[in-house]
C-alpha cells in the first residue's frame, strides 16, 4: 500500500494540497462510499487522500473520497499497485483483470487526459475527460485491448493505451 495522496499519482503535481473535502471524516467516508456498490464498500477499507485509513475493511478493496481531479474510488489492490507506479513513474505489468469502481462519476474534478498520464493542463491537449458514472478494468496483457476504441466519446475506450497503465473504461451514465 502507498500512503501518499492517490490523486498526486493521478494528475502528478496538479493539485499541491488543494482537496475538495475538509478533514471531515464523515463527509470522506460518503464520499468514498458513493464511488462503489454497497456489496463492495460496505466491507472495503475507507482512506483518506493522503492514506489514512479512516475505516478499516475487509475485503480487499480501499475506496478513495472526492478530489480535485478525480472522483471518488474504490480500488482491488492491482489499482493501488498501478497508481503507486504511475506516480513513482515505474513500469507497470498487471498479472490478473481488476476493476476501479467510480459510479459517482467525476463530481466537481477537473479530469485527465485520455493519452497522458502525466498532463496537468487540460488547455494543452485536445483529449482531456470528465466521465460520469463508470468503471476501470486493468488487463494483465495488452494484446486484449487490441481492438478497443481509444475515443473517449464512445461507451467503451481504452484510457492511456501504449502506456504501463492502459485500461478499459466503461461508462455507466453521462456525467451531469
Amino acid at each position: 500500500m502507498y500512503s501518499q495522496s492517490i490523486i498526486a499519482c493521478a494528475c502528478m503535481g496538479l493539485l499541491g494540497s488543494s482537496l475538495l473535502l475538509a478533514s471531515d471524516k464523515d463527509a470522506m467516508i460518503a464520499s468514498a462510499e458513493s464511488a462503489g456498490p454497497p456489496s463492495v464498500t460496505a466491507n472495503a477499507t475507507i482512506k483518506a487522500p493522503d492514506g489514512t485509513v479512516l475505516r478499516e475493511g475487509s475485503n480487499g478493496y480501499s475506496c478513495y473520497p472526492q478530489q480535485e481531479a478525480i472522483g471518488p474510488m474504490c480500488n482491488e489492490p492491482i489499482w493501488d499497485a498501478l497508481i503507486s507506479a504511475m506516480m513513482n513513474k515505474e513500469d507497470f505489468k498487471p498479472d490478473k483483470l481488476s476493476v476501479s469502481y467510480m459510479l459517482a462519476g467525476e463530481g466537481t474534478a477537473i479530469g485527465l487526459s485520455n493519452s497522458d498520464p502525466y498532463a496537468s493542463d487540460p488547455e494543452s491537449t485536445d483529449d482531456w475527460v470528465k466521465e460520469g458514472p463508470h468503471l476501470m478494468i486493468i488487463v494483465p496483457d495488452s494484446a486484449m485491448l487490441e481492438g478497443l476504441s481509444t475515443n473517449p466519446n464512445d461507451p467503451v475506450y481504452v484510457m492511456w493505451k501504449g502506456t504501463p497503465y492502459a485500461h478499459i473504461m466503461v461508462k455507466i451514465a453521462a456525467q451531469e
